[in-house]
């Protein structure tokens, strides 16, 4: 049976705050990478239960969602949105994510309690709510990467200049605890 682990130390570094829309792409394939994690998680449980390989991967699903992907959605709704609503761009993109993005925060507890209790071995197996909870948690990431990745990100980049840039990433390394590297990009090296 093939490993259901999360696979988060790839070989590609990841982006610098300096790269603040790489940062935010990157994130997003690390969304990805959950999701499928989420799936496999699931079919796994259903073959087998919640073994230490089911609780392994529930329990990178709640660190993963409940840490980055809240702060992620903070970035957005801090950086990339404003410039576009300011100049009336995106602006029936940028209200569903919006609406997503609250949709996720008020289901994310539930889906949370879920994982956790897979985490802790107090769930042994998903009921069909459980399953229609996941899912449907998972389905609410389906367009709203793609508009993000192939609309909002590539309008809102084209907007913000390398200094405006360099301020989002950091601020976004600021939020984190994570050291200002912006000069570089503020310098254009």
């Amino acid at each position: 049976m093939p490993r259901i682990d999360a696979d988060h130390w790839g070989l590609v570094p990841a982006p610098g705050f300096d790269q603040p829309f790489e940062v935010l792409g990157a994130c997003h394939v690390r969304v990805q990478r959950m999701l499928s994690l989420l799936r496999r998680l699931r079919a796994h449980m259903q073959a087998r239960g919640a073994d230490e390989q089911a609780r392994q991967a529930a329990c990178e699903l709640v660190r993963y969602f409940h840490v980055a992907a809240p702060v992620h959605h903070e970035d957005e709704e801090r950086h990339v949105f404003p410039p576009l609503l300011a100049r009336g761009e995106c602006v029936d993109t940028i209200t569903r994510l919006r609406d997503e993005h609250r949709e996720m925060a008020a289901i994310w507890p539930s889906a949370h309690a879920i994982l956790d209790a897979v985490a802790e071995g107090r769930r042994t197996s998903l009921s069909l709510d459980d399953l229609e909870h996941l899912d449907h948690y998972e389905t609410l990431y389906g367009w709203h990467l793609a508009a993000e990745n192939e609309l909002v990100f590539p309008a809102a980049r084209q907007h913000l200049g390398l200094e405006m840039q360099a301020a989002m990433g950091a601020e976004m390394a600021r939020r984190r605890g994570l050291p200002d590297t912006s000069q570089r990009l503020r310098r254009g090296d």
